[in-house]
Order: C-alpha cells, then structure tokens, then sequence
C-alpha cells in the first residue's frame, strides 16, 4: 500500500539548507496508493491527522466520517493504514464528537471591556473584523508608545501553534514568545540539554522512522528499554506514542522502569527503580561510576566520538552505589543491574518531565545523555536515533528569529540576556518566571498586552497562580485569549476571545520527527470559528504581508513545505511522507550541516564535558543537586525540624490521565466521567496513619497554602510520598470568582502550593518534590463529588445539537 517516489530537491536558492536543519535525502516514501477521501456506507470519510484542538501533540492517523447529505461530523476512528500511528487511538480522540458539537463551545470572537474582567456576562458578541481591528489598533498603540517588546506572546502545547503563533510576534515585531511554567520545565530543558551535549535530540528507536515499521530489514528491537521519569502509555509524549513500548516488549525488549509509582509497565518491567522524587541525577551519576569502572563502555564511539571522558569520569567518582543508594533510595544492586542493562547493545531511553521537573535539569538531563552516549547506542538501530524535522518543514518549531528581527529586537527576549544556556541553545522562549516578575513589577518596563493561545496558566502551567499569575495579567491593559472553550484564564483575565474550531474543521500539516502528514478538513466549522493557524495568517498579514506568502492559508502551508518538492493538495494526495532514514549519521557527515563527520556542536563530538556550559559560568559536567523541599534540606529561612515536623511527606505532581490533556476535556461528558474528581493517590500505611480513608476529601496543605481533592488509597507509592492530579478546573461551577478562582481552579489546582523559581541555568523547577502534610476536610468543608447531572446535562445537551 506504500509507494516509492525519486525525486531531486533542487539546492540553493529557496531550498538552501540552512544552518539549524540537516540536509534530506532526495527519496522519499508515501502513501499515494490510498485515498485521502471516499464515500463509504452513505458516509464521507477523510483520511486526516488528529493535531489539536482539542488534545494533545501527537497527531494521531485517523479517518473522520461526515454525513454524506448534511457534511456533519459523525465519528472518528483510528486509521489502521497509517505507518506512524497503526489505528491506536486514546479515549479523547474517540470522545472527539462530544467536543465538536459540545453546547459550551466558543463559536463567535467577543468582547469586554478591561474593568468587567472576571465577570461571565459581560462578554458581547462582535465581528471577526471588529475583533482583529481592535487587536491591531491596541498592540499598534503600545508598540508606538512602547515599543513592540512590551507585547508578550503566550502559548502552550499540543496544536501546532508554535511556528504560526511566533511568526505572528516577529510580524509584529515582538520577540517576547513566552511559556508560563516557572523554568520552562516541560521538554524544552531536555532539548536544551541536549542540542548543547549533541547538536540534535534523540529518541528511542522503536522503528518510527521506516514506513514499513517492525518489518524493515535493518530495524532490531532494543534489547532493553529505559522508561525514565514518565508513563508513555498515558502521555505518549513527545510524538513517541507509548503503545511502541509494548509493541517492542512483544518483540523481546526488557524494560527498565525509574518511577516512584509502580505503573503499568513497571509493574511489568524487568528492573523497577522506586527512585525518591528529584534524585534522578544522582541515579545516572552512580551508572555511569559503573559502567566506566566495570570497563562497559563503548571505548570505539568514546575515543572516537565523545569530548572529555576523563572530565566526565572525575565527576561521577563520588557516587557510590552506596551513596546513590543512600540519595534516591534505591538499592545498590539495583543500580548496579540498571548500569549493565544500559551498557548493553541495544538499548534505548525514554525520558519525561521528572528529568525537567528538578531545579538543576540541565545537569539532570546531562548525566542521562552521558549514559547512552559513553555506550554508543546514538543512531544505531533499536538504540537512540537522531531526530530532525522532514524537510525543514515549519510545524512544530518556531522560525528562526534572525530571520525577523534585527539583532536588537532579539536581545530585549526577558531573560535572554541573563541565562546564556536559554539565549545559546536553540530555545527561543522568555525566561517564565523572569517575564511573570517583570509583568508584576513593572520593571524594567510594563508588559501592557498578552497574547495568550492553546494555554490555559491559572489552571496548568503557572506556579503560585493565585498569588502570581493572575496578578500579573491582570496587571496588563489589554488580554487576548485564543481557545474553543472559555477558561479561567480567559474567564477571569482576558478582554478579546477568539474561538478556534477543531481539528475536523480545519486544514493544516502535521510533521513530527519521522514523517509528514497533512490535516485535512472534514466538515465545516461550527458558527464563525476559525483555526489557529488562520487566525495567525489573517492577522500577521495585516502587519507584515511578506512573512506570509500566499493569497491562501493552503497556499502559505505550500511554502512552509516547499523543500517537499510538493504543493499542499499534492502532499494532501501522498497522505503521508516518509524521508528514508540513515543510521549513524555521524560517520558519513549527514549529522552536521557544514556535511562534516561528527556531531554538530563546537568539538565536532559528544561533549561529555560541554565547552558551552563552561563558557556560561555552569559547571561543564553533570552533577546532582538535593531538592530545596525534600526529607535531607528545606530552604535557609525556614527551621529544617520545625518545617519537617509539621510537612513530612514529599507531594509530587503532574502526571497525565487518561480522561484529560492537562487542563483540557474537563467539559467533555464521557471523559469527566472517566475521573470526575481531582485525586490524590496515598500508599495504605500513610492513609491509615493519618487516619484517611479511601475516597476521603483531604486537604493537602504546605507553607504556600492548601487544596482540596480526593483520597484514592493505593499501594503504587512509597509511604513517603503522595502524588496530586494537576491541571483541574471546574466548568460547571461558578466562572466568576468565588474566592476559589473562576470555576473553582485554585481549589484543587497543585500549583497552588508549587513554588514558583529556577535553577541558575533558568531552567527547571521543583515541581516534583515539595513537601506537605495531608489531613481530612472537615465536612462544611468539602465542595462535594462532581455532579453526575451536569455530566448526563451536558450529553443530553450535546445529542440535541447533533
């Protein structure tokens, strides 16, 4: 079903390959011989990729039904003949007809005046062109009078916005892109980390990259695979989609599992690492001590490949397996086992957030590179491969600000100037909790607008909410917010909405590392919404029409892909692209630009001692920093035995669930229904030790203040440690603020006791281990079960607009 296709890219010119993307094989793989849509059953169904709204980054290959006479939305269901994606679909993406036609859907831009933030009605129906009129004739006015800088542009993750939504700003003329999560601790310190040490970013090798997937001739399964610090069953995050995982299990593959939870794979894992929250460096240091000293490394790519092995070596030569024991609770001969598992050939790592999540990630995420690089498993089959965007397509990373804006316009980024490793290693955000000061205090200038799309900070992102982020928007004179649901940060901050229609209802591309795919629109959108990507378009024009070529948003969709060789409409026809894909690239000068062998980075190697982090004034090799909240230290302020005596237990946070992406599909009626309620898992010990029962409303409480949520009693943790659902707001409840925030979102959102702050690299954050104490609510208390009957309401609500 998959044919094959020459084709020379013509060089230079247009096509010139730049210095941040590598060059691209002129062969290509395809899904021509499908259709991308036909009738079936009286239905039209449209071969698309599910990139949100609503959801997450992933994308899925899927074929959306519309009714053949009406053009409504019908249903979806995963597409089997997708290479990438294989017809697996989540409960969201099935959920999709309920988000579609749900009766709280935002179908017209609107308005308010700033004075009436917070109030639900006051907002009033206006036009498209009234709206961007409004839009424009503020931002115009402030960059006027101050300048374009003192624009913040605000977005968060799984639409595909990034490279619209930047290029929107740097139309504009504002190089503010920001995202609120205290040291943008999400992905982007692992990329970091990694484009520093590598010069690119690898993944598991679990076959993604060839079209013929399991069956490809040169593709072995690793022999071991680490999951570390995630649940890719649940968050598939990163476009590696967790039921790979599985998928390599039945193909021989052993796991490795570092979580405090025992999850679903780790209940299943060959070697389970119960690690203390915050302690993973501590974990990759003690391995690598081993590996090193047991002589398992890889002395051929070593000496061959990597920069300052010996520097390296030094640094790991205090941790012990005793005293990496002793630091993340592990036992030695655990450790042990885990280092000669990850010397074996091939073995591969998939990594999450708790690597980010530490206020010094980027030595965190340092150390666990190390570990896959001093054992050569970069770019071999079934070890960690290299990845990169097919053709230099613009969908996932925003264009390269140089090409915007003068060298002046770049240097006023908040915090650009002041963290070295946020301005030099590929990450073109804000500093968070820099730009959240500066929103506050004023200083060194007011941030008088936001713009805020797909992000939703009061009730995901922001640290201290209650007490910072809202503050600091409302701080701001003018607020957009860009969604298809009204939010708590829309609802209680924002003085423009614009809606955005559904992935259905639209057109776009879809490029994630491997392969190409187009988004194409099934059904008209509802009311007057419009795309993410349209709204970008419509606006940007109006301020620089020369970033946006094209008469047509598909026409501009054809120039972000022009070194496909191909149109929009004639990729729409290929379904999917496949570039075909090398291994060890570094031995034949396909890693690096300039067409070197090697690694793209200063060296030309792996830099296990990173010439960059030198120059920045940070240590150039990893090392392990304790928690400021943890059992062994508190901040200086507080008295260590007091603070302890009253928070014992470590809280972490931020783990995905099945129902929800984040703060999304609270709303939808079959999802709410999946996890109604905002939980707290408790190992039994702890519950019966504090006298909690199982379904018991708790407040979780520490020095920032406390929420409420729901005691689910299980033995998945360690008596030590509890962990918190994050990311809950409640539509149902009153959108204006009842001391609880609109629609309840400081009530039950964790964040409310996270503390906002950094490490001295500007990236990280302690969101994974703070300290708490948990006691029951007493019952005047209690806000009660979510209501059953808004769920069914809202069902019965949404078959009538069927």
């Amino acid at each position: 079903m998959v044919k094959r296709i020459d084709m020379e890219v013509e060089q230079g010119g247009t096509n010139e390959v730049r210095p941040d993307f590598f060059r691209e094989p002129p062969v290509k793989y395809t899904g021509g011989d499908l259709p991308w849509q036909w009738e079936e059953d009286g239905l039209v169904a449209t071969r698309t990729g599910a990139w949100a709204a609503p959801g997450c980054h992933d994308g899925c290959g899927v074929i959306v039904y519309t009714d053949k006479e009406t053009g409504r939305f019908v249903k979806v269901e995963g597409d089997e003949e997708s290479p990438y994606y294989q017809g697996r679909l989540c409960a969201r993406c099935i959920a999709l007809k309920e988000a579609v036609y749900h009766p709280d859907r935002v179908l017209h831009p609107m308005k308010r005046d700033p004075r009436d933030r917070g109030k639900a009605d006051k907002w009033e129906r206006i036009s498209w062109d009234e709206a961007y009129a409004l839009i424009k004739e503020k931002f115009d006015t402030i960059k006027a009078e101050s300048g374009a800088k003192a624009v913040v542009f605000h977005l968060g993750t799984g639409r595909g916005t990034a490279p619209y939504m930047t290029r929107l700003q740097y139309a504009f003329g504002s190089v503010q892109y920001a995202y609120m999560l205290s040291g943008n601790s999400c992905y982007v310190p692992r990329v970091g980390a990694s484009n520093v040490l590598m010069g690119t970013y690898t993944v598991p090798d679990c076959s993604q990259n060839h079209h013929d997937r399991y069956d490809h001739e040169g593709w072995v399964p690793p022999k071991n695979i680490f999951i570390w610090g995630n649940n890719p069953l649940v968050s598939n995050a990163d476009g590696n989609l967790g039921h790979w995982i599985v998928d390599c299990m039945k193909r021989g593959s052993k796991l490795v599992v570092v979580d405090p939870k025992l999850t679903w794979l780790a209940a299943r894992a060959d070697l389970w690492l119960q690690i203390r929250c915050g302690t993973d460096a501590a974990l990759a240091l003690a391995m690598g001590k081993y590996i090193v000293e047991e002589d398992l490394y890889d002395h051929e790519f070593v000496e061959g490949w990597c920069y300052g092995f010996e520097e390296y070596y030094e640094a790991t030569r205090e941790w012990t397996l005793e005293r990496a024991s002793e630091v993340t609770w592990i036992p030695a001969e655990k450790i042990a086992c885990a280092a000669r598992m990850m010397a074996e050939k091939p073995t591969a790592v998939q990594w999450g957030l708790a690597l980010d999540m530490t206020m010094e990630c980027l030595a965190g995420s340092a150390a666990v590179i190390d570990l896959w690089s001093i054992t050569g498993q970069i770019d071999i089959p079934g070890g960690m491969v290299t990845v990169h965007q097919p053709f230099n397509i613009q969908t996932w990373n925003p264009p390269d600000p140089a090409e915007c804006l003068t060298l002046e316009e770049q240097k006023q980024r908040i915090g650009g100037e002041d963290f070295p490793a946020l301005k030099y290693s590929g990450v073109v955000l804000t500093q968070a909790d820099m730009t959240v000061d500066q929103m506050l205090s004023n200083r060194p200038y007011k941030i008088r607008a936001n713009w805020i799309q797909s992000t939703n900070p009061l009730s995901c992102t922001a640290q201290e909410p209650n007490t910072r982020m809202e503050q600091a928007y409302l701080n701001a004179e003018f607020n957009v917010m860009v969604d298809p649901f009204m939010t708590p940060t829309a609802q209680a901050c924002c003085d423009v909405f614009l809606p955005v229609c559904l992935y259905p209802e639209r057109n776009g591309i879809r490029s994630i590392y491997y392969h190409v795919q187009t988004t194409n629109k099934a059904c008209e959108a509802l009311g007057e919404s419009k795309s993410d990507m349209e709204i970008c378009w419509e606006l940007g024009r109006q301020w620089n029409a020369d970033m946006w070529p094209g008469e047509t948003l598909e026409e501009f969709f054809t120039f972000t892909m022009k070194e496909t060789g191909m149109t929009f409409e004639e990729a729409r026809a290929e379904n999917w692209i496949y570039p075909e894909y090398h291994y060890e690239k570094f031995r034949t000068g396909e890693q690096r630009p300039d067409g070197k062998l090697g690694f793209n980075t200063p060296t030309g190697r792996i830099e296990l001692y990173s010439t960059l982090f030198g120059q920045w004034g940070q240590r150039p090799v990893p090392h392990f920093a304790e928690p400021p909240y943890s059992p062994n230290q508190v901040p200086a302020r507080f008295d260590k035995g007091e603070y302890l005596a009253k928070y014992p237990l470590i809280m972490t946070t931020g783990a995905r669930q099945w129902a929800s992406f984040h703060s999304e599909h609270r709303q939808i009626p079959h999802l709410r229904a999946l996890h109604p309620n905002p939980e707290f898992e408790i190992a039994p010990a702890t519950a019966e030790a504090y006298g909690v029962r199982h379904g018991d409303w708790c407040w979780i409480e520490n020095h920032l203040g406390r929420v409420q949520m729901k005691a689910n009693v299980s033995p998945v943790l360690d008596p030590s440690t509890i962990s918190l659902d994050h990311a809950w707001w409640f539509p149902e409840r009153d959108p204006e603020d009842d001391g609880a925030g609109c629609y309840d979102t400081y009530l039950s959102n964790p964040n409310v006791i996270v503390e906002a702050g950094c490490g001295e690299s500007g990236f990280g954050n302690n969101c994974k281990s703070h300290m708490c104490r948990v006691y029951k609510c007493e019952p005047e208390e209690i806000v009660g079960d979510t209501d059953m009957d808004y769920i069914v309401e809202r069902f019965a609500m949404n078959e009538e607009l069927v």
